[in-house]
């Protein structure tokens, strides 16, 4: 069983931009869905728990380890799978796994070749073993990226945006890898995609502008908005007619017209129909308040 604790963690860029703005948050053992748009602050808050940046305050422990002032250790219990996961030029997939389980402290040659081919084919890459990183598709670089990740047990799990860029099968293989990883492991996901929470993650958290907005489960939050929602089909010149007039939450181009979504705690008439709320309402709803 791990927990990861956060309290009032803050971080300010020398640009005055506060990334984190006083981030309280638990986390347990489990699938996390970190949920925000482009610049909410997730990649800050990332980065600061895998101990990549320094906090300017606050504390975060994962069990009893002191991130903020023990980032060793916390280190040898984590596996972190960046936005940009860079490789090695010419080396095969079989030596980056080898590499960076030296550098976690395997170093029995037996045992670090055993696991390494057990997360090749884990992650359905060991017929390319020998085949250099550099020339593989997005999809095959983010199995190695959470191949890698997975080395040496850990307790904390951190994948940053792993499904953008991903062809829906690659992003379906993701989804079953991170999935099969197992419970006893805080997997924190943070992403911009709102279908990677709603189909992975059983606790999630909204953040916009350095804050969280939200902190619970998918169907908690839907149940929120449940009976509020209604959707129509519009002109295109319309919608800034529409915002002006009603709480627009989205809108999507559906068979070449926009479709809105508005929030509403009675139909507003209209020809408005009611929809059952899903967490893309949910997310533009927090993240516009």
């Amino acid at each position: 069983m791990a927990t990861l604790k956060i309290e009032n963690l803050t971080k300010v860029y020398p640009n005055g931009v506060k990334a984190l703005d006083n981030v309280s948050i638990e986390i347990s053992n489990g699938m996390f869905g970190l949920l925000g748009p482009n610049g909410a602050g997730k990649s800050s808050l990332m980065r600061t728990l895998a101990t990549l940046q320094e906090a300017d305050s606050g504390t975060a422990f994962l069990n009893d380890i002191d991130i903020l002032n023990n980032p060793l250790e916390l280190r040898k219990v984590l596996g972190y799978l960046p936005q940009e996961f860079g490789v090695y030029p010419k080396i095969t997939a079989e030596q980056l796994l080898d590499h960076i389980a030296i550098l976690k402290g395997i170093t029995n040659s037996k045992e670090r070749k055993e696991l390494v081919n057990y997360l090749l084919q884990k992650v359905n890459l060991y017929e390319q073993r020998g085949k250099s990183v550099k020339g593989f598709s997005g999809g095959m670089k983010q199995r190695v990226g959470i191949a890698q990740a997975l080395i040496g047990s850990p307790q904390l799990i951190i994948v940053d945006e792993p499904t953008a860029g991903l062809d829906p099968g690659e992003r379906n293989r993701f989804h079953n890898l991170l999935a099969d990883v197992g419970q006893e492991v805080v997997i924190i996901l943070s992403t911009h995609i709102v279908d990677d929470v709603r189909e992975l993650c059983s606790n999630m958290a909204i953040m916009n502008k350095g804050q969280i907005v939200y902190n619970g489960t998918p169907s908690n939050v839907l149940q929120e908005l449940k009976g509020k929602v209604w959707q129509k089909s519009i002109a295109r010149n319309q919608v800034e007619e529409y915002q002006k007039n009603y709480q627009v939450i989205s809108d999507k181009m559906v068979a070449g017209n926009p479709l809105i979504h508005v929030l509403s705690e009675s139909n507003p008439g209209n020809g408005f129909e009611q929809v059952e709320p899903n967490l893309e309402d949910v997310f533009f709803t927090k993240i516009n308040n």
